[in-house]
């Protein structure tokens, strides 16, 4: 994690994707906007890189991370079943700002997991960033771009004033559109628990999927 940040670096630039790519695969974390706030990601399949990420965050280590995914296709990768209100509402708001805590599949790095049995997963409304995942080919490892406790970073700016040179790369998308976190709905029981308000609100159709 010695690396400097070479530049704050637009998304729009010819070689972004692929110099994300390249930080991602050494195992580096980077920055980079969502539809909701800026993020900091690492490879999700890689325990050394996720760790990466409870070290810059300063991160409890029992607080799992989430994984950011490209497609629906790609759940097999990172959940072993959807139970029916999951996959109602993934189908209603995704790509969009809902992350979904389901039980995760077993091969799964337990660092990522934080010694738990369940992932958070979501697909963000971010076509930039979904490429992004869609060229790394394996689900990302991301968390808000901020220190715990401190508030969420809706520019690169921001991100650079809280990490630094202790990120490898951040890319720049303009301020966050959403402006707030995702909402975090555990499906997981026969009732679904809403953990976090967030972007996307939820009672009415909690109720239509039959809860």
């Amino acid at each position: 994690m010695s690396a400097s940040v070479l530049s704050i670096l637009s998304i729009e630039a010819p070689e972004a994707i692929s110099l994300a790519l390249e930080r991602l695969q050494e195992g580096l974390p980077i920055g980079f906007p969502t539809d909701t706030v800026y993020g900091i990601g690492a490879l999700a399949l890689n325990a050394s890189a996720v760790e990466q990420l409870y070290v810059l965050k300063e991160r409890p280590r029992q607080m799992a991370l989430p994984v950011l995914l490209a497609d629906m296709t790609d759940l097999y990768q990172v959940v072993r079943d959807m139970p029916p209100v999951a996959a109602d509402l993934a189908r209603r708001f995704w790509p969009g700002a809902l992350t979904l805590v389901v039980p995760a599949a077993h091969h799964l790095p337990p660092v990522l997991l934080a010694g738990g049995e369940t992932v958070a997963v979501r697909i963000p409304d971010h076509p930039w960033l979904r490429q992004l995942i869609r060229r790394l080919g394996q689900p990302l490892a991301a968390t808000s771009a901020n220190r715990h406790g401190a508030r969420d970073a809706t520019t690169s700016d921001e991100v650079a004033a809280q990490f630094g040179n202790r990120l490898s790369l951040i890319l720049d998308g303009g301020v966050a559109p959403g402006g707030v976190p995702s909402t975090v709905v555990r499906c997981i029981g026969p009732h679904p628990q809403v953990l976090r308000p967030g972007g996307v609100v939820l009672g009415e159709s909690l109720a239509r999927s039959g809860c």
